[in-house]
């Protein structure tokens, strides 16, 4: 990883993100990636499946571009219910674990009145960089 966290000083750590990154190298990004399978299906109308899938979507695109979980260095996440997504942050918390490791990119989480695609309860952007040197060595 070729990235720095920006923590003025006197700043609080934040939990779960970092307030900053400056990074150098390939630039990788998504679209808004929601929670439904490879045939445009929603399996789930729970949040917590839905933020699942959508964690698994975002690494297979990643994984096109030759970036990993560690490369993320910033995601926006548009929720349709800001109590679904508090009432469930434990198993967030687990499930971002699970599929992105010890990861904190800077983030921002905003509700949304509705999202383009019916059933979608959250969609997440995500931007990761890769050093030139690091995907040199995922290409060979």
């Amino acid at each position: 990883m070729n990235n720095e966290i920006l923590q003025p000083e006197g700043w609080p750590r934040p939990k779960g993100y970092a307030n900053g990154i400056a990074a150098h190298g390939r630039q990788v990004f998504t679209a808004g990636i929601v929670g439904w399978n490879a045939n445009e299906e929603f399996e789930s109308a729970d949040f917590v499946e839905q933020f699942r899938q959508t964690l698994i979507n975002t690494v297979a695109i990643l994984k096109e571009g030759k970036a990993e979980p560690a490369d993320i260095v910033r995601m926006t996440c548009f929720i349709t219910d800001k109590d679904d997504y508090l009432d469930n942050t434990r198993e967030i918390g687990r499930v971002w674990r699970e599929i992105l490791g010890q990861v904190f990119p800077c983030m921002a989480v905003v509700q949304v009145s509705a999202l383009i695609e019916d059933g979608a309860k959250l969609e997440i952007e995500t931007t990761a960089v890769v050093s030139d040197l690091i995907v040199e060595k995922r290409t060979t």
